[in-house]
């Protein structure tokens, strides 16, 4: 839970626009990448305020019990969407702690629909939410998530990740061009 004299989020003046598909953040991603054959390959727009919605449909490759989707694909999906979120704030922030709620199994074959928002910024931390639901806005629910962001600079990839990896990301001029997009002055 937020501080309850945490200020409301902001949408940064250069987000994407409402509306907008906010695309993958590394081609790798499991969540959102298009080079991961078994991955999500979840697809985010940005919605009004500090808001967006995304969708990912369940493949045989993300099923725990035969025939339904494994929890863990379902949390990485809430990570996922509640992680783009960022991208509206134009903040550098990785998952701090992720509560998820499972409320009903989401079939092989499904389109899960999420919506998610920021719900307050207290210093480094955003706070957010986010609601699953089976075949569109007006399914029934799925799965809910809150979720705890902590603002990172860059660095916090490049002292972390691999630096084969992370020269080759910082090389691609799309992922040069996304990392520009943070850049923010002290």
């Amino acid at each position: 839970m937020p501080p309850a004299d945490a200020p409301a989020p902001i949408r940064h003046p250069d987000a994407p626009a409402p509306g907008e598909l906010l695309g993958a953040h590394y081609e790798q991603c499991f969540g959102c990448g298009s080079e991961q054959s078994h991955g999500l390959h979840l697809q985010a727009r940005a919605g009004e305020g500090v808001s967006l919605t995304a969708e990912f449909t369940v493949q045989p490759a993300h099923q725990g019990a035969p025939g339904l989707a494994h929890g863990g694909v379902l949390a990485t999906a809430l990570d996922e969407t509640l992680g783009s979120l960022n991208w509206l704030l134009r903040t550098i922030a990785v998952t701090g702690r992720l509560e998820t709620d499972f409320v009903q199994p989401v079939p092989v074959g499904t389109v899960l629909h999420l919506e998610a928002e920021v719900t307050a910024v207290a210093g480094r931390k955003i706070y957010s939410r986010a609601t699953g639901r089976i075949g569109g806005p007006d399914g029934p629910v799925a799965v809910r998530a809150q979720a705890l962001f902590i603002e990172v600079k860059v660095d916090h990839f490049i002292d972390n990740g691999r630096p084969q990896e992370i020269r080759a990301a910082m090389d691609d001029p799309d992922q040069l061009r996304r990392a520009r997009a943070f850049e923010v002055n002290p």
